[in-house]
């Protein structure tokens, strides 16, 4: 018979486990949902102070408002109020370059430098070299279209990891991004909290491959919230309409 091992969950008819754990006795109403879901990524239980960290990632990222993941998750759920399931599906997808993937770009692009030219003391020449080496590339993290003088997220998230002795390479080199990208690109632009976000999650070792999906997750809590809000307050149907009853018919546009 073919076995299919597994570290994660499994079950027996009188008990269940998950990481080696008795989920009933050891896990409910012990662990915290953040640290259970680093320690199902990593299958090494975070430290309190990576815990903390973690979480704080996962709040940064959860809501923005009315971004376009939002709206679209309201108006699916104003179609199929019978499908919760298809009204967080249709918000999760649209998570992308412009929305929640710019964590994952982050994380990844600072990796591949820190990679490549670590361990290092001077994080500035070596900023200095990655900016210019961009040229006119997009740096992932770098700029928002809000904050334009600073996104509030970003110096928290830098001091809970100083607090909990967490910053490594990769928030080092962000930061120093910060610091010498306007000697390049002659102008000052903030770095983002989903990029911080990025090089956080970096530091903290979790696999490159699912930034993004961390970045997913916290979001799903936020659009649940957006949900709930819509049966309090239903904005969706209003939304729908303001297009609707202002749609002007024009000749089509030939090739």
């Amino acid at each position: 018979m073919t076995v299919y091992e597994t570290a994660l969950g499994a079950s027996t008819p009188d008990t269940i486990t998950l990481l080696g754990q008795d989920l009933a006795r050891d896990v409910m109403g012990t662990v915290g949902f953040g640290e259970l879901a680093f320690w199902l990524a990593t299958q090494r239980r975070p430290s309190p102070g990576e815990t903390r960290l973690f979480e704080a990632v996962l709040a940064a990222l959860a809501d923005h408002g009315f971004t376009p993941t939002a709206i679209v998750s309201r108006l699916t759920f104003l179609s199929a109020p019978d499908s919760v399931q298809g009204a967080l599906a249709a918000g999760l997808l649209g998570g992308g370059s412009r929305f929640l993937g710019v964590t994952e770009d982050a994380g990844r692009f600072l990796n591949s430098v820190v990679s490549a030219h670590a361990p290092r003391e001077d994080w500035d020449a070596l900023a200095l070299e990655t900016v210019r080496a961009q040229g006119k590339t997009r740096i992932p993290g770098l700029g928002h279209h809000v904050h334009k003088n600073g996104d509030p997220r970003t110096p928290r998230l830098f001091e809970i990891a100083d607090e909990e002795g967490l910053a490594g390479p990769h928030l080092s080199l962000f930061a120093a991004i910060g610091r010498v990208h306007p000697q390049v690109l002659g102008k000052t632009l903030p770095l983002n909290g989903a990029g911080t976000c990025g090089a956080v999650l970096a530091d903290l070792g979790l696999p490159l491959e699912l930034l993004r999906g961390f970045a997913l997750l916290a979001r799903t809590a936020g659009l649940i919230g957006q949900l709930a809000e819509e049966l309090r307050n239903p904005v969706a149907n209003q939304i729908f309409l303001s297009v609707d009853m202002n749609t002007r018919s024009v000749a089509p546009v030939e090739e």
